[in-house]
């Protein structure tokens, strides 16, 4: 509208005051209804012409956003695995700190896990003391099983020593009986020596392999029982969280609530551009926003970012081909605001609202270092000057959305 009136003023008025003062034409005389559009036909064509042309230029430059929403982040309520809940400490919308508990699951089956890892850890300290008396017990066989050897080895070496002076005295069957007993006190000892072995081997390494394997599995079941337990990882208030005893919980098919932090400090507005502002937007440029949750405001941001890929082009493997004429709608550019100036009411403003919002291009840089000189400065300054035209609309829009929602509903 502001457009059509501009161009109105510079051609069809022109052309009206020339026909009615030059050529003394007066409306409903010589120019009537009938003939309306042959005697002001270049004015009216100047006009359309030129209102296309601003129309054009001003949403080209200034494009304009029909959706900006308030982002905000949200952690969901879930635990490390899915169990029976036992207890609940907190309610919905209930303001939590971090570190507070939320609920807590079932852990029967981990205490009777934890109780069966400390008695086979006791178990084990009593094998091994079981262990050290049988190694006392090795011990002592080896000493008798050497005494006996000894005696045997003096004994078969005496009867040796007397056949050698008179074989007479000592029959060869009894020397032949002295020397098995030998080799019989002497395997006695190399079994006392291996039975000692195998008992201090069962000391230093099976049983305190067993002892830390047991402990291993008590800190596993320590650990499931405190991961039972949900607590607040930051401060927040707790939303859509209806849980009861009893309930059961699922960290992939069902959640227990969401949690909304209670920090705005990294507020962020996601406002959405058409495609043919792709190559206008960049991170710098001057926008302003106009929200039905704060009416009567205008909120000057900036752009933080541009995202440099369309949602709509995305693809993922499937079972099936793309058919690229089921995305025959085309994407928009995704851009990330943030305001310009604190406490200017951008803080006050619900998360999750919905606003409008046009962004202006400026070349005043550009034009006052030197890049941009000549007709195409002074063309840029016309073209960052008709961004008027939308500050003027985004305006009027905050004063007729409190009229449009009370009274029609939209």
């Amino acid at each position: 509208m502001i457009e059509l009136i501009f161009s109105f003023l510079i051609t069809v008025l022109p052309d009206y005051l020339y026909r009615r003062y030059r050529q003394g034409k007066r409306l409903g005389e010589e120019i009537t209804l009938y003939n309306f559009w042959y005697e002001l036909r270049w004015g009216i064509t100047g006009c359309a012409v030129l209102t296309i042309t601003l129309v054009t230029v001003i949403f080209y430059f200034h494009p304009i956003a029909s959706n900006v929403l308030v982002g905000f982040r949200t952690v969901s309520i879930i635990s490390d695995r899915p169990g029976r809940v036992e207890e609940v400490y907190v309610s919905n919308n209930q303001a939590v700190k971090a570190g507070d508990r939320i609920f807590r699951l079932d852990t029967s089956r981990q205490r009777a896990a934890a109780e069966t890892a400390r008695r086979r850890i006791a178990e084990v300290d009593a094998a091994m003391a079981q262990a050290q008396s049988e190694l006392n017990v090795a011990k002592g066989n080896i000493v008798v099983a050497e005494g006996a050897l000894r005696k045997a080895q003096d004994e078969q070496k005496r009867r040796e020593e007397l056949y050698a002076r008179n074989p007479q005295v000592v029959t060869p069957q009894e020397l032949a009986r002295l020397s098995g007993a030998t080799k019989s006190r002497q395997g006695a000892l190399d079994a006392a020596l291996a039975k000692r072995e195998v008992v201090e081997a069962q000391i230093s390494t099976g049983l305190p392999a067993q002892r830390a394997s047991a402990e291993a599995a008590l800190a596993e079941a320590e650990t499931e029982i405190e991961k039972a337990t949900v607590f607040a990882g930051t401060d927040g208030t707790v939303k859509q969280f209806v849980l009861k005893p009893g309930d059961i919980v699922n960290p992939i098919l069902r959640p227990a609530g969401i949690l909304v932090p209670a920090s705005f400090s990294d507020i962020r507005f996601l406002a959405t551009f058409g495609q043919i502002s792709a190559q206008v937007l960049h991170v710098g440029m001057v926008a302003e926003i106009s929200c039905s949750s704060k009416p009567l405001t205008v909120i000057p941001m900036v752009v933080t970012e541009v995202q440099e890929v369309i949602a709509s082009g995305q693809i993922r493997p499937t079972d099936q081909l793309l058919e690229f004429e089921e995305r025959a709608q085309p994407g928009t550019v995704l851009t990330f605001l943030e305001p310009i100036f604190e406490g200017n009411g951008a803080y006050a403003i619900p998360r999750g609202s919905v606003c409008v919002g046009v962004a202006y291009t400026s070349h005043a840089t550009e034009v006052e270092t030197g890049e941009i000189t000549g007709i195409s400065a002074l063309a840029m300054r016309i073209v960052d000057g008709m961004g008027i035209a939308n500050a003027i609309m985004i305006r009027a829009q905050a004063l007729l959305l409190p009229i449009r929602a009370v009274l029609f509903g939209s």
